[in-house]
């Protein structure tokens, strides 16, 4: 790992930790695979991966029950008066329904008022497992990240 993408995670983290939404990309399964984007909140495991609220109504849902690949963008731009200067931060994985209560414990502690609903019998937890990250920090600062690097995790010997 070098200097770089240790500088690199550090702020994807802080973005990640900053953000309450961001547009999921999923591949439309009814669509010949084109991309599907939506508007969606997120909150973050005790490790730092990315956690979704979603009903099983929605479109992107069923695009996840087909193919499980995801893209989450994080967008820091907004109210910049230079937006492409921003940073954003594109995370790339795959989908899964999760039953761990801790998941479901840190996605109501982000966003409270999902308690409403997150008991109905069409929404679920999901965990993205995160392969690998896309940071632009502003103009010329790009760099990919390994999961690994960016995420609280074990090291496999």
């Amino acid at each position: 790992m070098s200097d770089a993408e240790t500088d690199a995670a550090v702020a994807a983290r802080a973005l990640m930790l900053g953000a309450s939404m961001a547009t999921l990309a999923t591949a439309a399964w009814d669509r010949d695979g084109w991309p599907f984007a939506s508007l969606v909140q997120i909150a973050l495991d005790t490790r730092g991966a990315p956690l979704l609220l979603l009903s099983d109504l929605a479109e992107h849902s069923r695009n996840i029950a087909a193919d499980d690949r995801i893209s989450l963008l994080i967008d820091g731009t907004s109210g910049l008066k230079e937006p492409l200067a921003g940073p954003r931060l594109t995370l790339l994985g795959r989908a899964r329904k999760s039953t761990e209560p801790d998941h479901r414990r840190c996605y109501l502690a982000r966003h409270p008022s999902a308690a409403q609903y997150v008991d109905f019998a069409d929404f679920a937890v999901y965990h993205m497992a995160v392969d690998s990250a896309h940071l632009v920090a502003g103009f010329g600062a790009i760099d990919w990240i390994s999961a690994e690097v960016l995420l609280d995790q074990p090291k496999e010997s």
